[in-house]
């Protein structure tokens, strides 16, 4: 009897497609104080209720003059008024000038800023203006940022800071954002001991320490979510179908470490597949060629299920390429995609690979790539000492000073 044909390598962009069309934006919202909002998914496009700025203001410490009254350097005006921010002037008459602050609000009938460098205080409340105005300058328009009923900011954005300063500017106190996906989180294997539990000296033959499982909870909490830690389960198809019924209950995605691939201790496939459906991938990549997808349903509907490799560079690389765009898209923003730099690569790469790889790197202090020197999928110090990877595509050998395409971390993990 001859043996099964393995099924072809799946592209990765393939993969990710597939990922992206089970991503339905998660139901319900939660409405935030604006200052809490960082990082979270806006749920309702903000609409502004008013014009930034409200009036016309200046933009430089100074004078308010009427152009017309300043045909050349060195006249002398009468300072009429004086304009701090948050206060209102009155009219300007024809002939005076009004000291002015930066964030004022114009004077009616002022129709140019000369700033206070330009200007000479005189005794008696005068000044010289030593500078011919252009009309408008250094005023700010009404409206020039921001005009009432503009849409600011878009459904499905993810806020940084400046975009929480945006909404401010226009009132909005709270925001309705996406609800945090509900993420469980568990490891497989008997080999695997907490750090802090077992002394390196009592290490017994074979055992590692649990590494997966700290990066990956910080990569989850860096994209919003909440985080149930369930540890590390036994190597045991019972104990495997147990963590993963518990695990479906109450969360929108069950996240697994290790145990992805089809050996006799490798239990997530079998145990996955007697509560759910499961699509068991070899993607394209390297490193993280195993990778698992699949559904458990539960009394309130199902649960997103993925299983990572166990080896860490391969799943740190795999949660950044997969797991990440998925989140997002479950928080509903579209573009997902972890924006590309064109580089220059300071080192040579002669052995194609026929899968896509990642290829652990940082940049030197001229710019260029410097690659770390042991590319290998257990090797989770390239990974610690790397700002990024360089996407090689399939079968592409690399020479010093090629132009590469450079994905940053903070494109990655964030």
């Amino acid at each position: 009897m001859k043996p099964q044909a393995r099924a072809p390598l799946k592209p990765l962009d393939e993969a990710l497609a597939e990922l992206l069309a089970q991503a339905a934006p998660l139901a319900g919202t939660d409405t935030v104080n604006t200052f809490d909002a960082d990082g979270r998914v806006l749920a309702q496009a903000a609409t502004s209720p008013l014009q930034v700025p409200p009036n016309d203001n200046s933009s430089m410490d100074g004078y308010a003059v009427r152009c017309a009254d300043v045909p050349a350097a060195g006249v002398e005006l009468p300072v009429a008024q004086r304009i701090p921010a948050g206060a209102f002037g009155v009219p300007l008459a024809a002939g005076t000038a009004a000291r002015i602050f930066t964030g004022a609000p114009v004077p009616e009938g002022a129709d140019a800023i000369v700033m206070q460098e330009d200007c000479e205080a005189l005794d008696g409340d005068r000044v010289r203006v030593n500078a011919v105005p252009a009309q408008g300058q250094w005023i700010r328009r009404a409206g020039e940022d921001i005009t009432r009923g503009a849409e600011v900011l878009a459904a499905g954005t993810r806020l940084t800071p400046a975009e929480l300063g945006l909404a401010a500017s226009i009132g909005l106190g709270t925001l309705q954002v996406a609800r945090r996906p509900r993420v469980a989180l568990f490891s497989t294997g008997d080999e695997l001991v907490m750090p802090g539990d077992v002394p390196p000296a009592q290490m017994k033959p074979g055992a590692i320490y649990n590494s997966n499982r700290f990066f990956l909870r910080a990569m989850l909490l860096r994209l919003g979510c909440e985080v149930s830690d369930l540890g590390i389960v036994p190597d045991r198809r019972e104990a495997t179908v147990a963590a993963l019924r518990e695990a479906a209950q109450g969360h929108d995605l069950i996240l697994t470490s290790g145990g992805v691939s089809v050996g006799e201790e490798d239990h997530i496939k079998p145990a996955v597949e007697r509560l759910g459906t499961l699509q068991l991938w070899q993607i394209a990549m390297k490193p993280g060629k195993p990778f698992a997808y699949g559904q458990i349903p539960h009394a309130g509907g199902s649960a997103h299920f993925m299983g990572l490799p166990g080896n860490p560079v391969s799943s740190f690389v795999t949660f950044g390429l997969l797991v990440r765009p998925f989140l997002l898209r479950l928080q509903g923003v579209r573009d997902v995609a972890p924006k590309a730099i064109a580089a220059t690569a300071g080192f040579d790469w002669p052995r194609a690979d026929k899968r896509r790889e990642f290829l652990r790197v940082r940049q030197g202090t001229d710019g260029t790539l410097e690659l770390f020197p042991n590319q290998s999928s257990g090797v989770l110090t390239s990974a610690a000492w790397a700002d990024g990877v360089v996407d090689n595509p399939a079968g592409q050998t690399i020479a010093r000073g090629d132009t590469v395409r450079f994905l940053p971390f903070a494109e990655l993990l964030s």
